[in-house]
């Protein structure tokens, strides 16, 4: 008997309700170094909250080891810190992840990338999660980064986590699904 491959299926409802127990918004409880505040709001292209989306983020540690057994840098781990989040969007599609700056890590051919949050996005409709980043805005390395330089300039914006008035310790970093403004996504 040959099997035959059949359709995807997008993400239903009951992706959502499943993996609220998994959430971790807060990777830097009992970190020593000085936590910041990511928060957002996941839109879609008509500038309205979706309010059943996943974001995941994954990052390194200040000094740019993942807590990850394939990071084999000689670089230490943080005591405690998680590296990984995951948080549902509330009913205005926000969230608000509590971490701490990542350092630069290694990039292709030895070149260190600019400190930077991994992003997945997961939501119904969709047969794939969306990928993107999170850069933080005037970061000197952000000039030298691989990746973030093949985006147009005119998009890098979109990729930006900016202080919230000044405060270095909070920042805002949105999603826009598609249309003006649309976060630059990449394909893995």
């Amino acid at each position: 008997m040959n099997a035959i491959v059949t359709p995807s299926q997008t993400v239903g409802p009951f992706f959502h309700i499943g993996l609220e127990r998994s959430a971790v918004s807060n990777l830097a409880a009992g970190v020593v170094a000085e936590p910041i505040e990511i928060m957002g709001r996941v839109l879609d292209g008509d500038g309205q909250p979706v309010i059943d989306a996943l974001i995941e983020i994954w990052q390194a540690n200040a000094d740019g080891k993942y807590a990850h057994p394939e990071d084999t840098q000689g670089k230490p781990l943080q005591t405690n810190f998680k590296g990984y989040g995951r948080l549902a969007t509330d009913a205005n599609g926000a969230f608000r992840f509590t971490t701490i700056k990542p350092g630069p890590v290694p990039g292709p051919i030895g070149f260190s990338q600019a400190p930077h949050i991994a992003v997945n996005v997961f939501m119904r409709g969709l047969l794939k999660q969306l990928v993107t980043r999170i850069y933080f805005l005037d970061d000197p390395r952000n000039g030298d980064d691989a990746v973030l330089n093949r985006v147009p300039p005119e998009r890098r914006p979109t990729l930006l986590a900016k202080p919230v008035a000044g405060n270095r310790a909070l920042l805002t970093w949105g999603i826009v699904l598609q249309g003006e403004n649309e976060t630059v996504f990449f394909d893995c």
